[in-house]
């Protein structure tokens, strides 16, 4: 019997016949496929399947997993308010005040099936290319293998943020072979970093412009990066304070040799950088929609009209179009976290900064926020309460469709756009940015106590965005300062979630609080400002959070499995 491979992505058309003669009788094969051999004995074909694997990154583009909808991981933090009330467009405010809906019956944030799924399409190609590919030569192979592998590395990483400990299958698995158990969450990230090692060994720094969008050598790299951050974080911070688990956490005495891999990793990204491929953007506001901006080291592109997304639908505000949803807001805790242009802290305790918020912050901020005032597509805004379609209205169980904050999502959004629903979206979902690159380093090298040289990332940044050097000195100050970076730099890009809890700090972050936002009443000529709670619930996030327990359904189909303890 023959397989056949059939390619489906929009972005790629391939015609064509297959006949198979024998004596009187012609075979005809499908036109829209390829028989397995085919494809591995040429390498346009092989080129096709493995773009078509890239399909996995859309599950992650602006945030939308694992919710659905976008922006949806930062809503579980203090960044970010969904406006909804009820469930759908609502459905991350019901899970950031409720853990109880998290159960191995409903994980909620769930990725087995499809991550699975994914990892054997990923092991089926790498198997016919060490099969069947015989013509092919020994470095073309490498790359088409290091491409697999890096689409997996990142496929793996996502499951082993959720569950910690997963199973893993570096090979394709017969049926024969469906008990398979959990390895270790340090034989994970050990996994996860061997695939982006290879992946960086074998790719090239750059692509042509018919091959943009391929992962590259500074992609795996930068993944590398971050995926030993995120298992030294787990060493130094978990220590099994959470879980009993015999195969969750990663051993303590690995922290420092795991930061080491990470600044190790970020540092082969810097010397790209100084080659000239990435850099950081001085335009801080263009990044987003910039296609060309050399801050991107790994990203999705989007063309009109065929390949587009609903992004600015989804957070525009309402006088850009009556459809518009307004699914989150950013919370006052995210808008009192930026710095003035001087670099010094804002305070509503001093009276000059309170009487003109808004005034002579840094860049980021502008970029960043819609506030009362902003000029925005040819209108100047007004989040008063005195506006009934784009001002403040109180958080309650209906769909609010304006912002209960006072504020709106300017970051990622296009303004040059002026017909959303005509022209839909197209802004590139930047994965990876060059400044992760920084901040991970400056991260990795404050904890093996490199002060100088985490300065020196953090700093670059900093000066970048039009900010003055850290005044940090020790580590505890460097690492307060690079949350806080995070915080600015990397706002609605679906980190903040994921850090607090590889820092585990989540369970003191967002649980037990309501976050805010600020009523703006007019008062005469000028503007009242009130804070007030945007939450009607408080915040819950449990300790057993930390690991999202694996489906039952896939306990019950794999007998060698067991389910994570706690679970």
């Amino acid at each position: 019997m023959r397989k056949y491979i059939k390619f489906t992505k929009k972005s790629f058309l391939i015609a064509g016949m297959v006949l198979a003669m024998g004596g009187c009788k012609i075979d005809t094969e499908p036109g829209d496929r390829y028989t397995d051999v085919a494809v591995y004995q040429n390498p346009a074909n092989i080129r096709l399947y493995i773009i078509g694997m890239y399909n996995e990154f859309n599950t992650f583009k602006f945030g939308t997993f694992p919710i659905g909808y976008d922006n949806a991981t930062d809503a579980l933090t203090d960044l970010m308010k969904y406006s909804s009330g009820v469930s759908g467009n609502g459905t991350v405010n019901i899970l950031a005040s409720d853990a109880s809906r998290v159960s191995a019956a409903g994980p909620q944030l769930n990725y087995w099936s499809a991550g699975y799924t994914r990892i054997r399409r990923i092991n089926e190609f790498l198997d016919g290319l060490d099969t069947k590919a015989k013509g092919l030569d020994n470095n073309t192979k490498k790359v088409f293998e290091a491409e697999a592998r890096f689409i997996r590395g990142y496929v793996y990483f996502w499951l082993v943020k959720l569950h910690g400990s997963v199973v893993l299958l570096d090979k394709l698995a017969g049926t024969e072979n469906k008990d398979m158990p959990r390895s270790s969450e340090d034989d994970c990230y050990n996994f996860i970093a061997a695939d982006f090692a290879f992946a960086a060994q074998f790719l090239p720094p750059t692509w042509d412009a018919a091959n943009s969008g391929r992962a590259t050598k500074g992609a795996a790299y930068g993944m590398l990066a971050r995926t030993w951050l995120y298992a030294a974080s787990i060493a130094e911070y978990d220590k099994k304070q959470f879980n009993s688990d015999p195969l969750t956490g990663v051993p303590a005495a690995k922290a420092t040799t795991y930061y080491t891999n990470a600044s190790n990793a970020a540092d082969e990204v810097k010397k790209l950088a100084s080659q000239g491929i990435y850099a950081i953007d001085p335009n801080f506001a263009s990044i987003f929609t910039n296609k060309n901006t050399k801050e991107a080291i790994f990203k999705i592109d989007f063309v009109r009209p065929k390949i587009t997304h609903q992004y600015d639908l989804g957070f525009v505000p309402p006088k850009d179009n009556s459809t518009a949803l307004v699914y989150g807001v950013p919370t006052a805790n995210l808008v009192d976290e930026f710095e003035m242009s001087d670099g010094s802290a804002f305070s509503w305790s001093n009276p000059v900064m309170a009487a003109n918020p808004y005034a002579n912050r840094e860049a980021r901020f502008n970029a960043t926020i819609l506030f009362n005032g902003s000029s925005w597509k040819g209108r100047t805004l007004n989040t008063t309460t005195g506006d009934v379609i784009e001002g403040f209205t109180e958080y309650g169980a209906g769909e609010a469709k304006r912002t209960v904050t006072g504020y709106y999502a300017k970051k990622l959004l296009d303004p040059t756009n002026m017909d959303i629903v005509v022209n839909k979206s197209d802004q590139s979902w930047i994965e990876m940015r060059y400044a992760e690159v920084l901040l991970i380093d400056a991260e990795a090298k404050t904890k093996i106590n490199d002060i100088p040289g985490a300065k020196i990332s953090l700093n670059e940044l900093r000066n970048k965005r039009g900010l003055p050097n850290t005044p940090s000195q020790t580590a505890p100050e460097m690492m307060k300062a690079i949350e806080h970076e995070r915080i600015i730099e990397l706002a609605f890009e679906g980190h903040r979630y994921w850090d607090l809890r590889r820092w585990r700090k989540a369970h003191i972050t967002l649980n037990n609080i309501r976050f805010t936002g600020h009523k703006l009443t007019p008062s005469g000529s000028g503007v009242t400002y009130t804070t007030v709670t945007v939450d009607n619930a408080n915040r819950q996030f449990t300790t057993p959070l930390y690991y999202i327990p694996i489906p039952l359904d896939e306990v019950l189909r794999n007998n060698a499995i067991s389910q994570i303890k706690g679970w």
